[in-house]
Parts: C-alpha cells; structure tokens; sequence
C-alpha cells in the first residue's frame, strides 16, 4: 500500500504582494485576496496545482505535512 502525505497549501508572505494572478485559475474558489494576500481556505483547496505555475514570484506552495 501506498504511504499517503498530508499535503498543505502554502502562501509565502514575504513574497506574496497581492497580484491575484493566483484567485482567477482555481477552480473551486478556494483563493481569496485578504489585506493584499493570497489566502485559501484549506478545506477547500483540491492541490490542483492550477494556481503555482501563475505566481511570477513564485509564494504558492503544496507541501508535505510533517508528523
């Protein structure tokens, strides 16, 4: 059987200066923008990964929780 990590979705907010260039490709309306911030709702999100390749400075994440 296959080992199955917890992912997370991440927002770097050092990076993240609110283009919202991320909020128009998910395809569940998990993104939002809150105070300049690119914010999702977890319980939401999918990991489609829709939403990383359109950061241009690169803050969107999915990784692996650890234990």
């Amino acid at each position: 059987m296959a080992d199955v990590r917890p992912q997370i979705f991440l927002v770097d907010e050092k990076l993240c200066y609110g283009c919202g260039a991320c909020i128009g490709l998910c395809p569940v309306n998990a993104l939002d923008l809150i105070d300049r911030l690119a914010v999702v709702t977890q319980d939401d999100c999918t990991l489609c990964n829709h939403c990383i390749p359109s950061c241009p400075v690169f803050a969107i994440d999915i990784v692996d929780v650890k234990n």
